[in-house]
């Protein structure tokens, strides 16, 4: 390749948080993934600083945030975070003191969490998406927003009529816009109906692009399987595609996906869905897939 066109590829910086639980085992995966899919490519290198910033610091320190935190975060592009909670530390806790941490000062305000049943995965039900917005006068605001795209239908449900309807009926929806306390919940529904939690991903947006957004997979810390090396790294894959696609890497995203609908179509895959895999033998099966779609050879560094 010419220094030409090494000097205009696009660097990006990534801070990795992959917190606790099986979020430490799927933000490794994710990177691994990353990392393979970049040096294939060679359209754009990724730069991963990891932070250290679990409940198990918390215990030992009483923060899970260090002093300074926020500001060396903001320096970067975007954000990899795993999953945030522990048997030992209040929910709260865990939740305000990291997760909303990071989510509010940075103005993290567009939770958004597609939903779709993945090739190779069952499911009954077709797409679904769900996205969280917490606005003041949610209804009257609704209303105004509508009227700029008068090609949208709009339906406006109560919460409860509406997981009935996301089960009944999920052709007849696209997209849901929904409060966080509403859709916190629609979404994990969403997740469900597509075959399983470890699949679907999150993404904390800031749409003014003034801080770093960050995304996670949908899933918890899961302590029940930590260690046990069957989580689904799916869902960290599926954020790292959204994440690549908010860097404006459309293509690699793209490629991504490809690569894990194929080993899902292959049948390689864990528990959660049917299948017998590791998250090792699955996260080896995407690199395989990438290689020998896409292999070339790039670089991308990890501090």
């Amino acid at each position: 390749m010419s220094p030409s066109v090494l000097k205009t590829r696009k660097a990006y910086s990534i801070a990795s948080i992959p917190a606790d639980g099986i979020g430490i085992e799927v933000v490794e995966a994710g990177i691994e993934v990353l990392t393979v899919l970049a040096d294939c490519l060679q359209s754009f290198d990724l730069n991963f600083t990891h932070y250290d910033w679990s409940s198990d610091r918390y215990k030992k320190t009483g923060k899970y945030i260090p002093a300074g935190g926020l500001e060396e975060l903001k320096k970067h592009d975007a954000i990899l975070f795993g999953a945030v909670g522990s048997p030992d530390v209040p929910d709260h806790i865990s939740l305000w003191e990291l997760r909303l941490a990071i989510c509010q000062p940075f103005q993290q305000y567009a939770n958004v969490r597609p939903t779709r049943i993945l090739p190779g995965t069952q499911s009954p039900f077709v797409t679904s998406n769900a996205q969280r917005n917490g606005m003041v006068l949610w209804d009257e605001v609704a209303a105004e927003v509508a009227k700029e795209f008068p090609d949208v239908t709009v339906d406006k449900m109560l919460v409860d009529a509406m997981t009935t309807r996301m089960v009944l009926k999920p052709e007849s929806l696209d997209t849901i816009v929904a409060t966080n306390l509403h859709a916190d919940i629609l979404s994990d529904l969403a997740a469900a109906l597509a075959g399983s939690i470890g699949i679907a991903p999150t993404s904390n947006l800031d749409p003014t692009r003034e801080n770093p957004s960050m995304f996670e997979p949908i899933h918890g810390s899961a302590f029940d399987i930590t260690g046990k090396g069957i989580a689904n790294p799916v869902a960290t894959f599926w954020t790292a595609a959204e994440m690549l696609t908010w860097l404006g890497e459309e293509e690699a995203s793209t490629k991504l996906m490809q690569a894990v609908e194929a080993v899902c179509v292959s049948g390689i895959t864990t528990v959660d869905l049917g299948g017998r895999a590791t998250t090792k033998e699955v996260t080896a099966a995407v690199v395989a897939d990438i290689k020998q779609r896409f292999g070339k050879v790039a670089k991308v560094h990890t501090v």
